[in-house]
């Protein structure tokens, strides 16, 4: 019993590895799902969606783990740790929350995966979660602090693993 209970305290002080989200629009219908992994060297978020408008959407991490429709501004602004600025292309940017825009096929679908480099799962599942946003337009890569992305179009929840 005991070897079981300290097992089992081992388990929920053990980070996670992964966290998932179901990315859901503003009227809840599932749209896709991200998967954040934990690598030797860094985070590797994967994302992949289906009946969305054709165009590139920009994509961005959210700090706040809080969807709620129809604006899903509950998810507060981006991921961003370091306190930076927005864009890979600022010349004195960019933050954590920053990615490059997923390109969505005229038949609906997209998905793109990539690295997330000095980020970290404790980070990212700090108290009060993180949240992945799909926007209306694609992000410039400069313009602070959103990149001119357009209205959050989709939202998801990342949960531990």
């Amino acid at each position: 019993m005991i070897r079981t209970a300290l097992m089992i305290s081992a388990l929920l002080a053990t980070p996670a590895y992964s966290a998932t989200a179901k990315l859901s629009d503003a009227s809840g219908k599932m749209i896709g799902t991200a998967k954040i992994v934990l690598t030797p060297h860094s985070l590797r978020l994967s994302v992949k969606v289906k009946g969305m408008e054709a165009g590139e959407h920009g994509l961005h991490i959210h700090a706040v783990g809080l969807c709620e429709a129809p604006k899903f501004a509950s998810a507060g602004p981006h991921w961003n740790p370091g306190g930076k600025q927005h864009g890979r292309d600022n010349p004195v940017g960019s933050h954590e929350g920053d990615m490059p825009n997923l390109m969505v096929g005229k038949n609906g679908r997209g998905s793109i995966a990539f690295d997330l480099h000095g980020a970290t799962m404790a980070g990212l599942m700090d108290a009060d979660g993180a949240a992945l946003l799909i926007h209306a337009k694609s992000d410039d890569y400069k313009t602070d602090p959103s990149g001119a992305s357009g209205d959050r179009l989709v939202c998801g929840v990342f949960g531990s693993k």
